[in-house]
Parts: structure tokens; C-alpha cells; sequence
């Protein structure tokens, strides 16, 4: 084998499950570091002064609605000492969409109610979605992106593209760290109907969660094949609430599988790698991932991945999936001292690592800004600078 890989050659090897000069690291989430930057390009250049494989991503499209539909906000004094209500309601052709959140201090987004986002989950009084009676209304809520969202992604995409090929760096697409929700299934399913609610629409009303899960397939379908046509290496996809924490092995295979097999069909006709990032409630599932043909299980979570076992992700996947994770963001990198973030890495390199197919990261983000953080964070660095080689 050769001595010397570029970052992209390193990360492509990862991906296809192979060995190259060493175990590469690339954070999939570093929201602490991302605020120090003034853009993606200088985020880039710091995590590669700090010699990490950083990975370009190309931007996302902005969410657009129909346009025939018109938004209503307001907001509702509480009642008591409760929480003022923020309204939004979206009246489309088909009729009217209406949630409710209470704005609770901690809420980020001042007198506005986002259309996506995991702060709905909890602060909901109702939800966008619930029941069948929402469908054709919910449709208008998905719409393609424009002829001037599509020309301006093209000439991001181009600066960007050129930037990783001077680099040498891996270009990925669907998945914006931090920004927009992206190429999403259930989470977006969890944020329109909320989480209890789905799972029980699921069983109650099947037809309802297979038609909302239809409907965002085909959204999702126009713009992966937008991101494929830049040539990317790599397409990401959000699942953070696909895994078996939520569903069970069974809802699964009827609401989620038959979609992957279409989006991973088309990312690997395009000659991309397919990633799925889940972090958490994995284990029952490594078979259908083997037979969809996922090429990166994004978010390998030691710590706080129910029921993440290493060594069985490693003897299931090892050779077939890569794996990308093995470090516990919070609890470790955030919260621990210098031995657990060094035995971390050794563990993971050492169970991980053998024959190819690992990226190092935490998982699935370092969002702390202090001082025991980023000592943490440079202590997990110079532990994979002198682990990094592949295990015998």
C-alpha cells in the first residue's frame, strides 16, 4: 500500500470499507467550532490546520411552500402564568394547516414557528398533521425548488467544488451540518404529526404515515438528483428518528425500507456513496441495512446509542458498511476528563478500526464553547494522531 493518501482517497477508502495510510477523522457535527467561523470555507481550513479530513458540503435548498399558499402568524397571551401560544396557520388550495407551540423561554425562534425543527416535538399543543383529513393539504407544504434556488445552488456548488479539488477533499450533499433539515423520512414525518402521534398513526391509521412518507419521498427525489448531477461523493441522509428507539423492526420494513431502496438506488446509480445517519436504536436493523446496500452508518454512539454494541456493529458490518462515530460527543468529549476521552479512541480505533471502514468522530456533536471542551477536543486529536494507524 502506498504511504501517502489525499483526504478525498482516504475518506473514499473509509467508505468502501477498505484500509488506506490511516484511520481518518472527521467530526460529523461541530456546531462549537462552526460558531468561530465566518462561513463553511474557513471551517474548513481551521479542521484542516488541526489535521482532521474535513468534508465540503454543498449548500441546501431552502424550503419553499407553494405559492398559493399564504402563512398567518400570531400569538396568544397566557392564560394565567402559562406560556404565550405562537399560531401559525397555512391556508393552502386544498385547506388549512394550523399548528399551536407554546413559547417556552428557552424557545429560539422569537414570535415564529418553524416548519421543521426538534424544538416542535415537545412545545406543541397541536401539530400540522393528524389524520388523513391534513393529506392533500400537506402536499402544498413540499414544493420543488425554483429555476433561481437550482442556478444559484450551481454556482455555489461550483466555488465549492473547485475549493475540494484544490484540496483534496471529500464532497458531500443532502446533509448540511447545523443548517437546513435536508434529505430527511421520519423526521420530518415526527415533526409535522409529532412523535407519540405517529408512532400511534402508524398503527391506528397506517395509510396515513405511508401516504405523508410517499409525499416527502418524491420531494426528497427531485433534489437528491439535483445534489447527484454535481457529481458529489457522498449523499447524507437524516434518520435520526428511524431507528428501533421509535419503531419497531416491522414498521420499519413497511414505512421506511421501501423509500431507502429508491433513494439508495438512485445515489449509487449516480456513482455517489449512500450515508444514513442514525444514532441510536441500530442494532436490530444492521440485516435490512446489509440488504439495502447502505454504504456509511453515520453516528455510531458507544455511550448513549441504545444498545450500540461495537464489537457485534463491527462483526455484522465490518467489511460491507462503514462505520462513522465511536466517540460519545456529550458525555465524553463535553463531560469527561483526558483518560476517558484517550481510552475512547483507543476503543474505537481498536474495535473499529481493523481492516478499514472507520471514521473517527464524536457523536453526534460537540456544541460546548469552554475551555474543558476544546481541551477535550485537542486531547481526542493527538490520541488519533498517535492511534490512528490500522490494528493487526
Amino acid at each position: 500500500m502506498r504511504q501517502s493518501f489525499t483526504s478525498r482517497e482516504r475518506m473514499l477508502a473509509a467508505l468502501e470499507s477498505q484500509e488506506s495510510d490511516y484511520v481518518p477523522c472527521s467530526f460529523m457535527i461541530f456546531t462549537a467550532f462552526r460558531e468561530r467561523c465566518k462561513d463553511r470555507l474557513e471551517l474548513v481550513e481551521r479542521q484542516l490546520e488541526l489535521g482532521l479530513d474535513a468534508k465540503v458540503e454543498l449548500p441546501e435548498f431552502p424550503i419553499r411552500l407553494h405559492p398559493e399558499v399564504e402563512v398567518k402568524e400570531w400569538k396568544e397571551k397566557p392564560v394565567g402564568h402559562g406560556y404565550p401560544l405562537l399560531h401559525k396557520q397555512y391556508n393552502t388550495p386544498s385547506g388549512t394547516l394550523t399548528a399551536v407551540v407554546r413559547k417556552t423561554e428557552d424557545w429560539p425562534y422569537g414570535d415564529n414557528v418553524p416548519l421543521f425543527d426538534d424544538f416542535l416535538i415537545p412545545r406543541s399543543e397541536k401539530f400540522l398533521v393528524t389524520g388523513k383529513e391534513d393529506l392533500e393539504s400537506v402536499r402544498f407544504l413540499f414544493a420543488e425548488p425554483t429555476s433561481e434556488d437550482i442556478k444559484e445552488f450551481r454556482q455555489k456548488s461550483a466555488k465549492l467544488k473547485e475549493f475540494a479539488s484544490n484540496k483534496g477533499l471529500l464532497v458531500s450533499a443532502g446533509w448540511q451540518t447545523g443548517m437546513d433539515p435536508g434529505c430527511m423520512g421520519m423526521d420530518a414525518v415526527m415533526w409535522l404529526c409529532g412523535m407519540k402521534e405517529a408512532v400511534l398513526l402508524a398503527v391506528d391509521q397506517p395509510e396515513v404515515i405511508e401516504e405523508l412518507v410517499r409525499i416527502i419521498s418524491e420531494w426528497n427525489l427531485k433534489r437528491m438528483e439535483i445534489y447527484l448531477d454535481e457529481g458529489v461523493d457522498l449523499l447524507i441522509k437524516r434518520a435520526w428518528y428511524e431507528g428501533t428507539d421509535l419503531w419497531s423492526p416491522s414498521l420499519y420494513r413497511k414505512f421506511m425500507v421501501p423509500v431507502l431502496e429508491k433513494e439508495i438506488e438512485l445515489t449509487h446509480r449516480a456513482g455517489a456513496k449512500f450515508g444514513y445517519i442514525m444514532t441510536s436504536g441500530v442494532m436490530p436493523l444492521l440485516d435490512d441495512f446489509l440488504k439495502l446496500g447502505i454504504d456509511v452508518l453515520i453516528g455510531v454512539d458507544p455511550l448513549q446509542g441504545k444498545g450500540t454494541d461495537l464489537g457485534l456493529l463491527k462483526q455484522k458490518l465490518g467489511g460491507k458498511i462503514c462505520l462513522w462515530g465511536g466517540v460519545n460527543g456529550f458525555l465524553t468529549i463535553e463531560n469527561g476528563n483526558k483518560g476517558d476521552v484517550e481510552q475512547a479512541v483507543y476503543r474505537a480505533i481498536n474495535v473499529l478500526g481493523p481492516g478499514g471502514g472507520l471514521i473517527l468522530s464524536p457523536v453526534d456533536n460537540v456544541r460546548d464553547t469552554s475551555e474543558h471542551t476544546w481541551d477535550n477536543v485537542m486531547t481526542m486529536i493527538d490520541a488519533w494522531k498517535k492511534m490512528r494507524g490500522y490494528p493487526i
